[in-house]
């Protein structure tokens, strides 16, 4: 165990920032859950809805430092790109 005061504020300070960074990891889970329930459904309004709300949600838990900011932008292209498929898909095609 800690002795040290020093040494124990920086117990505390790890404490508080791994608690804080877990709450922010969840809330990115459920955003993202969100967005793929809804390509799930094949909802693209709803995906779109979905993806409007958690990129900034992610870009934020990148920019606190609980997620590398590659892999925030790696989750934000790979979902943008269901969403884009699935909106093309149902879009009509438009006669040339």
């Amino acid at each position: 165990m800690t002795t040290h005061r020093s040494a124990i504020k920086r117990a505390k300070q790890s404490e508080v920032r791994r608690m804080r960074n877990r709450a922010r990891k969840t809330v990115v889970k459920n955003v993202v859950k969100r967005v793929r329930v809804a390509l799930a459904s094949k909802s693209a309004e709803e995906a779109q809805a979905a993806l409007s709300q958690a990129v900034p949600v992610i870009d934020k838990a990148a920019a606190k430092g609980t997620l590398h900011r590659k892999t925030a932008s790696r989750k934000i292209s790979r979902l943008s790109t269901q969403v884009h498929a699935l909106v093309a898909e149902q879009q009509p095609a438009t006669a040339k």
